[in-house]
């Protein structure tokens, strides 16, 4: 990992560009090339940080497991290749830089740097659990306590579980900071604007997640349950800045008007017949209308006004959300309290979602319905259970089929086939494989420049190597 130990810096120059011009001739004489960390505010230092990692949550690895989860297509050249499961180390180049040069030695600088500053301290360390944990996310065993040592050039790679679990435990970390901290206006703060209470909840939505892929699904229960309760407390990355003008956009809508026209979108994926009230297996009956959704969660190949919900110019890109918090509770309830609870938690969402929910100004007047569920529902030959399974069972598997719907543009999808294929095949949505492939993917490789760079790994194991957490 020598290509990591780089300057703290790196990202600085995406803070400055939004933060004001406010004394910006002050200095003027001095040495622009002798920049010292003493030179730079600790708040700088977090936009550029926050940009970092929202590209490693919702950049081309995010896309990737959106192509290997039956939601996106890949059309043509590089998106075709990878749809096809023609994925080289190269294509994690990206989301691990953001990771390890990005996010993780920024926020470490910050706390190094304020370290009385419980606000920032505790934002810090939710973005380093967050950033951490979408690595072992993806690629299994990652390097992790050894990083960032000038003093040991090839950092030792941990077990995914350790990663999580330490994950978890800066996250309990920063929660104690956090409440102890005082909430201020924070505008370096993209996500919450220094709002301490929304950060306290996005960080325990993060530890049940965490908690939900490792199977323990009590403590990610009762995680959950101090999680983020409303769409209006989402962790999310909020467009800004002039229409028509990329780089700070959309991160779906800035690749479809920039050099990958043409080569992603829904077309007729898994996903999308999901949704379609005319397709062969759609999900809609007497109390559920996906028409908006469908419509909203369609993303056109070409740039075109037609792209106006999930890949709109200015549409928020949810990183961790009410939706999934709420569905956490609903699977784990289901599965370690009762069926009347976790039925009572799915029935909270489709509530939210009755009232337009994620839908954004464009779908006001377009069609929906998210009727409560009743238990009959999931009984033998009800609307959720015409194949006579456990009830349950049938209101598990409905639970899971929502959470690939609303998890479309996260990982969610992609995490809940690899986490139910061993002990709950049963649950899963069974989107087919791409064309040529013979076996679902269970990883993404390990970035090439690691590869070239760390001794400590010879050659990545592929694509279909099952991580710890699913074995």
């Amino acid at each position: 990992m020598r290509i990591f130990m780089k300057t703290l810096f790196v990202v600085v120059s995406l803070s400055i560009l939004l933060t004001s011009c406010e004394k910006m001739v002050e200095g003027i004489n001095e040495n622009p090339n002798n920049l010292v960390q003493a030179d730079i505010e600790a708040r700088l230092l977090l936009t550029g940080a926050q940009l970092a990692n929202t590209i490693a949550q919702a950049g081309h690895n995010n896309r990737i497991a959106g192509l290997y989860s039956g939601q996106l297509i890949g059309f043509q050249s590089l998106y075709s290749n990878i749809y096809g499961y023609s994925l080289s180390a190269v294509e994690s180049n990206q989301t691990w830089s953001r990771i390890y040069v990005g996010c993780i030695p920024n926020v470490r600088a910050i706390i190094d740097m304020v370290p009385d500053d419980k606000l920032m301290v505790g934002i810090c360390k939710v973005m380093e659990a967050h950033a951490i944990g979408t690595a072992a996310t993806l690629f299994g065993d990652v390097p992790y306590s050894e990083i960032n040592n000038t003093d040991i050039p090839d950092p030792a790679f941990d077990s995914q579980v350790s990663v999580f679990t330490a994950a978890n435990a800066l996250l309990d970390e920063a929660i104690t900071d956090l409440n102890a901290a005082t909430s201020r206006g924070l505008n370096e703060d993209i996500h919450f604007s220094g709002d301490k209470d929304k950060w306290i909840a996005a960080a325990y939505t993060l530890k049940a997640r965490y908690l939900l892929q490792m199977k323990n699904y009590p403590a990610a229960y009762t995680a959950a349950g101090n999680g983020i309760s409303s769409y209006a407390g989402n962790y999310s990355f909020y467009p800004i800045g002039d229409p028509g003008i990329a780089g700070d956009k959309n991160l779906l809508w800035d690749l479809l008007n920039g050099s990958r026209e043409g080569d992603l979108g829904t077309g007729n994926s898994y996903l999308m017949q999901l949704l379609d009230g005319s397709s062969g297996i759609s999900r809609n009956n007497t109390k559920t209308d996906e028409y908006a959704r469908f419509h909203y969660s369609t993303i056109i190949a070409a740039p075109s006004a037609d792209n106006i919900g999930i890949a709109a110019e200015l549409e928020p890109m949810e990183l961790v959300s009410f939706e999934e918090n709420t569905l956490i509770l609903a699977e784990c309830a289901a599965r370690t309290v009762d069926f009347n609870t976790g039925l009572g938690h799915l029935n909270d969402l489709r509530a939210w979602m009755n009232t337009g929910g994620r839908l954004n100004a464009a779908f006001a007047d377009s069609t929906y319905q998210y009727d409560a569920y009743v238990a009959a529902d999931f009984a033998s030959g009800g609307i959720e259970n015409s194949d006579g399974i456990d009830d349950t069972r049938a209101l598990l598997r409905e639970i899971i089929e929502e959470r690939y719907v609303s998890g479309f543009g996260t990982l969610m999808p992609f995490n809940d086939v690899r986490r139910l294929r061993k002990d709950d095949s049963d649950l899963i949505v069974p989107f087919p494989l791409n064309p040529g492939g013979t076996q679902q993917p269970e990883r993404h490789p390990y970035a090439e420049i690691e590869i070239n760079s760390n001794e400590n790994i010879e050659a990545d194991p592929g694509l279909y190597v099952v991580t710890e957490v699913n074995q």
